[in-house]
């Protein structure tokens, strides 16, 4: 019986163990957890969905509260087109979060980072053209694209010094998706170095119609494959969304696969971002507390417990201190739908059909989650006051690694 350690995933130079934690956003995928798995030779992610937010927390900079104090006259505006963000934050913040990441590296692995199309903030071009020169600008190894189709990423880019050396990829949801893709690119002479194929079953926000169930991973990447051999490409596919165990993941290498990108077991390790409360929440999930639903204002469907505090609130809209899904005009859905219900003059404001991602991100009150999230219970030790163990990162990765007939390594009991 083959374990994924049997396998290696070869980038470019480098041979890795086969396993990309995928980049949660919002810093749920922390540095910590990214230098965890390159120690441990494989490849970590961390995000830049909402940098300056981030780095404010984590660096103490004060990107949030500045951007509020110069457009705290427009807070009861409808019209949030005036609310733009500072390039030269935005470029400072990724350099903090990148830089530091990157000094603290170690082992053979590596550090790539997360960066949402979908994360418009007024000024789409100009804001994510920042974001992705100032992470290469600053020493990541790799950038993986996703949340959004990305046809002209690759040409803010392409003058760039290390535009034909770092480690470009992008996550697709189907063979179409990819193929508009490498239509773009081959202009440039520049295809992708790895292309990460996300399935019906993944986390977060999906690459599907609320028709997602009609879907299955293998023949996603089937087709993808079948694609890259039709067009004469030896680039890497790397299956994602739905892959639990390390024999999950063994399927998918003796189908061809480079690699697998797995996160929601990592939801729950030490080195996440996430509270330890809301990993509880995770943990005791139950299959029917999983729902994939239409609330994100990205107009994605997006997958999340059922009992998060972001379903159902009626926050007043934080543009002015946020605004990370304003579109270039200024538009976010949710701050159409909280003013529809603002217009009622009801006391108590509640938005059924979408929610400030924002905001709820921020305070980790959107619990999105994978398919399998109510499987995490299966991973860890009940303690005798009815919490459960929280693993650490190389333990996972380790079981990922090293794990032979769909078993799973529950860690160690750690005695008070």
């Amino acid at each position: 019986m083959k374990k994924l350690d049997d396998f290696r995933f070869v980038l470019g130079k480098n041979e890795l163990v086969p396993i990309m934690i995928g980049g949660m956003g919002v810093n749920i995928s922390t540095a910590e957890l990214a230098l965890e798995t390159a120690r441990l030779g494989g490849v970590g992610h961390i995000s830049d969905a909402m940098l300056p937010t981030v780095t404010d927390r984590l660096y103490k900079t004060r990107f949030v509260k500045q951007k509020l104090q110069k457009y705290k006259y427009n807070i009861d505006n409808a019209d949030k087109s005036v609310v733009q963000f500072d390039l030269g934050e935005v470029a400072e913040a990724t350099r903090l979060h990148v830089t530091k990441t990157m000094d603290a590296k170690q082992g053979d692995g590596l550090i790539f980072i997360n960066c949402m199309e979908k994360l418009t903030m007024n000024s789409p071009r100009e804001t994510l053209k920042v974001r992705l020169e100032s992470a290469m600008d600053f020493g990541i190894d790799g950038i993986t694209l996703s949340a959004g189709m990305h046809l002209g990423s690759f040409d803010l880019i392409k003058d760039h010094p290390r535009f034909r050396d770092v480690n470009l990829g992008i996550i697709v949801s189907s063979a179409r998706a990819l193929k508009l893709f490498l239509k773009k690119t081959a202009k440039l002479n520049r295809f992708p170095d790895f292309v990460v194929v996300e399935g019906p079953l993944a986390g977060g926000h999906l690459g599907f119609g609320m028709d997602w169930a009609k879907y299955n991973l293998p023949d996603i990447v089937a087709d993808v494959m079948n694609l890259l051999k039709d067009s004469e490409l030896d680039i890497p596919v790397i299956p994602a969304g739905g892959i639990f165990t390390g024999s999950d993941a063994v399927n998918y290498m003796e189908m061809g696969a480079a690699a697998v990108q797995v996160a929601t077991r990592f939801t729950i390790a030490r080195e996440a971002g996430l509270p330890e409360k809301v990993q509880q929440e995770y943990i005791k999930a139950t299959e029917d507390e999983i729902e994939v639903n239409t609330i994100s204002p990205t107009g994605y469907p997006m997958r999340m417990l059922s009992n998060s505090p972001a379903i159902g609130s009626g926050i007043r809209p934080n543009c002015e201190s946020f605004g990370y899904l304003l579109d270039s005009k200024g538009n976010c859905s949710y701050v159409t739908s909280y003013n529809r219900e603002v217009e009622k003059h009801l006391k108590k404001i509640s938005v059924m059909d979408k929610t400030c991602l924002c905001t709820h991100m921020r305070k980790f009150n959107c619990w999105t989650c994978g398919h399998y999230t109510y499987r995490l219970k299966d991973t860890t030790n009940k303690l005798d006051d009815g919490t459960y163990q929280i693993p650490t990162a190389e333990h996972i990765f380790q079981d990922y690694q090293f794990s032979v007939e769909q078993g799973i390594l529950l860690p160690k009991l750690e005695v008070a």
